[in-house]
């Protein structure tokens, strides 16, 4: 739906509600006893900022491991074609976000086997990684080996997201499986999966990315998460973190996934990782052939987002 219709069936039910105030309209999600969502400008808070943005997907062939040429017997070529153009989106929205909220923004994006080089030379502010398709058996060995060595010792901020809040917590010890409960082997197609917008229940609410969540003055959050702890936020995932890795405190939970954020906050590092796209948030909808309103429905993951950053430039180790 455009957003040209969006606006003028808000002005009707106002309009109607003026005219005939005891007519009561059928109330749309969010339950808040409310007909309508409010509008909130998006302004640039943040003056500088520089983000490190990592494409966690398959580039080439030898970002694969010998299980991924076996298992695709072929179809190899075709695969990485496809992650190729998935990474150019996902890390495009990444940069947008980055964009939209600072001032004067400064990006570079990489792949996942140059991550700590590149951190060491571009001396980023935050670090926020991108989502994925491919199981991680069917990753370079030495990627991963490189990338665990990375996590475990930096102190740069790092954001990781959906298929790179799995990887991070594979690195320090968890376990993957499927949302119902299968090994990734063993079910490598047709997965249960959470899809398009879902909620997801906030479980520790003095995190300070939830910085004015108590305070319904500030007007950052909506009413849905301030009066029952919710977050409305994108889902496209068939794999889940078992448990909570060592380290790491849980922050959101949801029915079919139990972990859908947590965060690393000791030895000096600051790890926030969402098993949700927060990142949607300024996705042009106009390109998007689902038409999906994400500038309008991700304004829960856009302000996390944000609050990450803000954290990340205040973060001392």
């Amino acid at each position: 739906m455009k957003k040209a219709v969006i606006w003028s069936a808000d002005v009707s039910m106002m309009l109607d509600a003026v005219v005939k105030p005891d007519v009561k309209e059928d109330l749309p999600f969010p339950y808040n006893k409310q007909a309508f969502c409010r509008y909130e400008p998006i302004e640039k808070r943040i003056d500088n900022a520089r983000v490190l943005i990592v494409n966690t997907l398959l580039r080439y062939e030898s970002d694969m491991s010998d299980v991924a040429r076996t298992e695709l017997n072929g179809s190899a070529e075709s695969r990485l074609r496809f992650e190729n153009k998935v990474s150019g989106m996902a890390c495009n929205n990444i940069a947008q976000n980055v964009i939209r909220l600072v001032r004067q923004p400064k990006t570079l994006t990489v792949h996942l086997s140059e991550l700590a080089e590149a951190a060491r030379d571009f001396r980023p502010d935050a670090i926020v990684m991108s989502g994925t398709y491919s199981d991680f058996d069917y990753y370079n060995p030495d990627h991963l080996a490189k990338f665990e060595s990375f996590i475990k010792s930096t102190k740069i901020p790092v954001l990781a997201i959906c298929g790179s809040h799995q990887l991070v917590a594979q690195s320090f010890g968890s376990r993957l499986i499927t949302l119902d409960d299968k090994e990734l082997s063993e079910k490598r197609s047709d997965r249960v999966v959470e899809y398009q917008y879902k909620l997801v229940k906030i479980t520790d609410t003095s995190d300070p990315i939830f910085e004015g969540i108590q305070d319904a003055a500030s007007g950052v959050w909506q009413d849905y998460t301030r009066e029952d702890d919710i977050l409305r936020v994108w889902q496209n995932h068939g794999v889940q973190v078992e448990g909570t890795p060592q380290g790491f405190e849980l922050l959101a939970t949801s029915y079919l996934c139990k972990n859908q954020m947590m965060v690393k906050r000791s030895g000096g590092q600051l790890i926030y990782c969402v098993q949700f796209h927060l990142e949607k948030s300024f996705e042009d909808w106009s390109k998007n052939p689902t038409r999906w309103e994400h500038p309008n429905e991700s304004r829960d993951g856009r302000i996390l987002f944000e609050n990450f950053l803000q954290l990340a430039l205040a973060h001392k180790y």
